[in-house]
């Protein structure tokens, strides 16, 4: 090895290089070996690495490199989302620097800009992966715009509109008036604010003189109300449901109906009903076949003519509005409407309320539930079979796609780890609406479906098939919306896999064996791609859907640029000074006058900047968090820990190949090997460590698998061995010291293969020195090394108890010397008064015990003063001079603790019935225990006596 210290800058990239090089990532193909295969939640294009990509991205890694080292047909598949909001935002914020809109460049010269983006800063998350160590297929990566991905779009959209499974209506969605589309819930957020609540009057239309008093936070959606909904067992207002009021302002009048959807005891229990602005409002009114009636255009302006449709999505008719507000923003119309109210004797009064206000996350505005035209997919509808492209036949053939997602879920074919995220997967299943595709946006795949000038529509994989469809001399027009990024991203379990055809590869690789994933989208894209999976290829698209939670900074709060506490992972991988970090994290702010904040806290928790940490401690950070399903609050001071875990690592190794180099190892089996109990203990906790980090990593358990590794390598093998070792390589036998370097370079040879799924640098670099000399370099790279199995053959139980009385015993003898205050660089003799067991143990006291020799002895020597400790049946003496009023004081103090437990034991013995109903067994551990410390308490007392005299 030629660097004494640890420096992953020095072989993270040029490993990482070879292995790409050398095609390492890449399935074998054969199809007669069993397969794993896992797919990557495709990164936004947009994006840079963040936490939740280290973490999600360190199991699938670790998964991968586990099952390939398995000898296993392995794929792990890369690729990145188009993200077409947030794609279409960045270049349109570009172009606006510059004083441009997408408008005067038209679509096709946005979209050239958009492709020309993406060629420059598109893949900087993909190269941020390959920092991270994610040996995926790199030949196999994808962009979920591309022309392979683009015909399995088109396709999949013109056989589900053939099956009667996509269809174009008028129904509310989420609008975000600045961005001029439709959004999705994922991307809406909810922000607690402070508010006001109206309470306004409806006068009846027979008695104006006696009114309703209903209650809102939207007093401008009033001018689209078409009934206020009552709870029909509410006594108050029985004797009004069927009346008519008077809708303030209008001149309208709107009838009282009676629906349980309304909670009598929250405010009035008067609700106004608007069904073209509220969710809530949508349902009620399709109860009772109300009208809807929008009041806003696509700008959030209020129209000058409200229209009218029908729950069928046809306009019936349109209503003349009040001139005061036409044209009015509605925040202003809002403003407007409330002095109207006031003026006019309508407004009861006013309350301050605390309400969730949703905005889109991308502009912060406020997203308007809007009444608009959009495509469909039908979450409940059975597919048509008599079609060109009819599903394929499987137990799936038949269902609704809502019913298909319910039944992978309920016969067992797809769980969830953990498994309590079914009830959240059952809670939106069960709740299910058609699923709105189209989005008014320019970037992402065009909705394949043409219009002639009657407004008929023509879905088509090409232009030329939809002119066939409608006729010659029938002109045509595209229809300019794009698809929900969620639409292509549900597919990618077939898509990226040759589909439409059959190849290899989808009889390999569907279904992949694990998708490891945030919670957030389990309905957005998980039950979407069981959906699709199953509805076109018969197949479920993965069996496990590993859950994992949120990263979170160590106080437990959500990372936010504004809040100055992100870490960017490629900080921790190469370390940041100070000054860089502060104009990295106080540069591009959404919100500017924030960066005073995030610099104070970017000082705070980083005040000397960012150290190398290295990808494998982070890597190994991230593994001991992967507790099931618990966010994850972490704390870059538990990296340091882990970065030491590498330093141990590495000089572990130095030491291996420093006392082994051009030394015999036992690399001939011909030659004798003489094995010490402290080599059978190191090789049967091996065994146990094999066998509990392949069931770890089994059961997806990767905090128990680092913390196995931890404490294996840490404490047992650095800690203790190799200091055992040291005594044993001036055994003056060969046979034992061939045994001692065969035991040092072959367990260590087998940690860097079981630490290498989560380590894959510092394991790669170390194995390529130590595999030749452990015999075991059977390939090229540790990634394609045989998985250590365990054998319960080589678990000697005599020697694991040997070394358990060997390290009690000198655990004693540091407390002894503790209790007696000698410094490290005190050495002083010591004395075992005990049987020829404890002869195997002289020869590593002194070194581990700081002495100066060790002797065993059938008697200690007499009139002496030095303390005396019992243990595992001897008394232990430091031949030192003694402060015998030191001494006492010890002695009594540990006379005190034994008889307490003296004591404890006793009592329980000797409550009644006990030793007549308790399990034999535990009474005869009791009673060995109690006589184990009388042994002791008398012995203490001997030595207290002695000092008294």
């Amino acid at each position: 090895m030629q660097n004494n210290q640890y420096s992953p800058a020095d072989i993270e990239t040029r490993l990482y290089n070879i292995w790409e090089k050398n095609g390492s990532f890449q399935p074998n193909m054969d199809l007669s070996e069993k397969a794993f295969s896992i797919q990557l939640p495709p990164p936004n294009v947009t994006g840079t690495l963040h936490m939740g990509h280290a973490f999600n991205q360190t199991i699938m890694d670790g998964l991968t490199r586990y099952h390939r080292m398995k000898s296993e047909n392995v794929c792990w598949i890369p690729g990145s989302d188009h993200a077409g909001i947030a794609t279409q935002i960045v270049v349109e914020r570009q172009l606006g620097e510059q004083g441009i809109s997408r408008h005067d460049l038209g679509r096709a010269a946005f979209l050239e800009k958009i492709w020309a983006w993406k060629a420059v800063s598109g893949s900087t998350i993909t190269e941020q992966m390959r920092r991270v160590g994610c040996s995926v297929d790199w030949s196999r990566e994808y962009f979920t715009m591309d022309d392979t991905r683009a015909a399995a779009v088109t396709e999949v959209f013109v056989r589900l509109f053939e099956q009667g499974l996509i269809y174009r209506g008028k129904r509310l969605v989420n609008w975000d008036p600045v961005l001029g589309t439709a959004v999705s819930d994922l991307e809406v957020e909810s922000i607690e604010e402070q508010g006001s609540m109206w309470h306004i009057r409806y006068p009846l239309a027979d008695n104006p003189k006696e009114a309703l008093i209903v209650a809102t936070t939207r007093p401008e959606t009033m001018l689209g109300d078409v009934a206020v909904a009552v709870h029909p067992d509410d006594e108050r207002y029985a004797h009004l449901i069927g009346k008519q009021l008077i809708l303030p302002l209008t001149g309208r009048t709107i009838p009282v109906i009676a629906d349980e959807y309304v909670d009598k005891a929250f405010g009035t229990g008067c609700v106004k009903i608007t069904p073209a602005h509220d969710f809530n409002d949508y349902e009620v009114g399709k109860r009772h076949q109300t009208e809807l009636i929008n009041v806003f255009d696509l700008t959030a302006k209020v129209l000058r003519n409200a229209e009218v449709f029908n729950f069928s999505g046809q306009q019936t008719d349109s209503i003349r509005l009040p001139e005061a507000y036409a044209g009015l923003d509605r925040f202003a119309a809002r403003k407007q409407l409330v002095a109207d109210l006031e003026a006019g004797g309508f407004l009861a009064e006013v309350k301050a309320h605390t309400l969730m206000t949703p905005k889109g996350d991308r502009t912060g505005s406020v997203i308007e539930p809007m009444l608009t035209s959009q495509w469909f997919v039908a979450m409940t509808a059975a597919p048509q079979q008599n079609c060109p492209h009819p599903e394929p036949q499987s137990e799936f053939t038949g269902m609704s796609l809502a019913q298909k997602a319910k039944h992978a879920i309920d016969s067992g074919q797809v769980r969830f780890i953990p498994e309590n995220w079914v009830n959240t997967y059952n809670q939106w299943m069960n709740n299910i609406q058609d699923w709105c595709i189209s989005r008014q946006l320019w970037w992402g795949h065009q909705i394949p479906a043409w219009y002639d000038d009657n407004g008929n529509i023509y879905v088509a994989r090409t232009e030329a098939e939809a002119q066939r469809q409608a006729g010659e001399n029938i002109h045509l027009r595209r229809d300019e919306d794009v698809l929900d990024t969620w639409f292509s991203s549900a597919l990618v379990p077939f898509s990226t896999l040759g589909w439409p055809a059959d190849t290899a590869e989808l009889r390999a690789f569907l279904p992949s064996n694990v998708l490891v994933t945030g919670y957030e989208i389990i309905f957005f894209w998980v039950a979407r791609m069981i959906m699709m999976t199953t509805h076109f290829t018969g197949k479920i698209p993965f069996h496990d859907v590993y859950i994992h939670g949120m990263v979170r900074d160590h106080e437990g709060k959500k990372m936010s640029k504004s809040e100055g506490n992100v870490i960017d992972p490629v900080d921790l991988i190469d370390g940041i000074d100070l000054d860089k970090l502060l104009i990295k994290r106080t540069t591009g702010l959404r919100r500017p006058e924030k960066a005073p904040q995030v610099k104070k806290a970017t000082e705070k928790l980083f005040p000397e900047g960012i150290p190398v940490f290295g990808a494998d401690a982070l890597r190994f950070t991230m593994a001991s968090y992967a507790s099931l399903g618990r966010n994850i609050n972490f704390d870059f001071k538990r990296a340091e820990g882990y970065r030491n875990f590498c330093n141990k690592l590495w000089n572990a190794a130095r030491f291996v190949l420093m006392n082994i180099e051009g030394k015999d190892c036992g690399q001939d089996e011909n030659l004798p090997l003489a094995f010490s109990f402290v080599d059978e203990w190191l090789i049967s906790r091996l065994q146990q460590t094999e066998s509990a980090v392949t069931q770890a990593l089994d059961t997806y358990r990767f905090d128990m698998a680092a913390q196995t590794l931890y404490e294996f390598v840490w404490n047992e093998y650095c800690d203790w061995y190799l200091e055992l070792a040291k005594v044993q390589l001036q055994n003056p036998d060969e046979a034992a010291q061939r045994a001692t370097r065969r035991t040092l370079v072959r367990v260590l040879e087998v940690v860097l293969r079981l630490l290498h799924p989560i380590m894959p640098f510092i394991t790669e670099e170390l194995w390529q020195h130590i595999a030749p000399l452990a015999n075991a370099k059977h390939s090229d790279s540790i990634m394609l090394a045989t998985w250590p199995q365990a054998n319960p053959a080589k678990i000697v139980q005599p020697s694991l108890d040997k070394m358990a009385s060997l390290q009690d015993l000198i655990g004693a003898v540091r407390n002894l010397r503790g209790e007696m205050g000698l410094g490290m660089g005190v050495k002083a003799p010591l004395w075992i008064e005990g049987d020829a067991a404890f002869d195997d143990f002289l020869p590593y006291l002194p070194l581990m015990a700081r002495l100066s020799q060790a002797h065993r002895t059938d008697r200690l020597p007499e009139n002496n003063d030095a303390p005396v400790a019992v243990c595992q049946g001897a008394r232990l003496m430091l031949q030192v001079e003694v402060d015998k009023a030191a001494e006492t004081a010890r002695l009594t103090k540990e006379a005190e603790k034994l008889q307490k437990a003296v004591d404890k034991i006793q009592t329980k013995l000797g409550k009644p019935g006990y030793t007549d109903k308790a399990p034999a067994h535990l009474v005869e551990k009791d009673r060995a225990e109690l006589a184990d410390l009388q042994e002791k308490l008398e012995k203490v007392a001997a030595q207290l006596q002695k000092y008294a005299v």
